[in-house]
């Protein structure tokens, strides 16, 4: 497995405007949320008990996912009713123009207290990208397993999300191999490929700039599963049917 090129903290918003992405160790992590080494092992069994995705159109049964959206401006988190989530066939050629409404995130997952000031993090990076505004956030919690003998993180390929910023957070992985990380300039030659291996490990990706993919699981065992929580953040508003693409 190649290791993530992890980005010194300090530099943070340096890279991700330069380069399109970058990558933040667990320690850089904990160290950025004053948290301390293994406060995510909290978050697991809110990942244990997850419940089926069913709008997966390639009839597998190895996505488990729960789905929540903030808005998130002037250093607070605002919860906002549940909705669906939408994109548009541009962006997921496989999931695009349909309303897919998952589960809500459990609230004892939002109250747990990293949580917030992981999303005002994301914000703060987002206003550094884009400069300071209200930011309309979907969080995504997934559980892709190798019920099916092989999972797919990214169903759909490598794509764009649609979006101004999308953060990854790794939370666990256990008994697989592959689920390899592939980022590529959207408009060049140019990517780069790792593995997230250690959990608190948190990719950060211009969405406008960039387009990224996660290669597929196989158990090394008998099962195996890789945990995430996926976080995308847009302005203006959130993707819906009635929306016209800001891009």
């Amino acid at each position: 497995m190649l290791a993530p090129p992890f980005t010194d903290p300090a530099r943070l918003d340096d890279v991700l405007c330069t380069q399109g992405h970058a990558v933040l160790s667990p320690q850089a992590l904990q160290a950025l949320l004053h948290v301390q080494a293994g406060a995510l092992g909290d978050w697991q069994p809110f990942w244990d008990r997850l419940p089926p995705d069913a709008y997966l159109r390639d009839g597998g049964r190895y996505r488990r996912r729960r789905h929540a959206n903030y808005i998130v401006a002037d250093g607070q988190v605002q919860p906002v009713p549940h909705r669906a989530h939408w994109q548009p066939v541009e962006y997921n050629a496989l999931h695009g123009g349909i309303e897919r409404w998952f589960e809500p995130v459990e609230p004892a997952l939002e109250a747990q207290p990293l949580w917030q000031p992981l999303l005002l993090l994301l914000a703060q990076r987002a206003d550094a990208l884009r400069g300071p505004q209200p930011w309309y956030v979907e969080a995504h919690v997934f559980r892709i397993d190798t019920t099916d003998g092989i999972g797919r993180p990214t169903p759909e390929g490598a794509h764009r999300d649609g979006v101004d910023m999308v953060a990854v957070l790794l939370v666990g992985r256990e008994g697989i191999k592959g689920g390899e990380t592939r980022v590529f300039d959207a408009n060049g030659p140019q990517g780069l490929r790792f593995t997230m291996s250690e959990p608190g490990t948190l990719l950060l990706l211009d969405d406008t700039r960039v387009i990224h993919e996660t290669t597929p699981i196989q158990p090394t065992g008998e099962a195996g599963w890789r945990d995430t929580l996926v976080v995308t953040l847009r302005r203006g508003g959130f993707q819906g049917p009635q929306d016209p693409l800001h891009r």
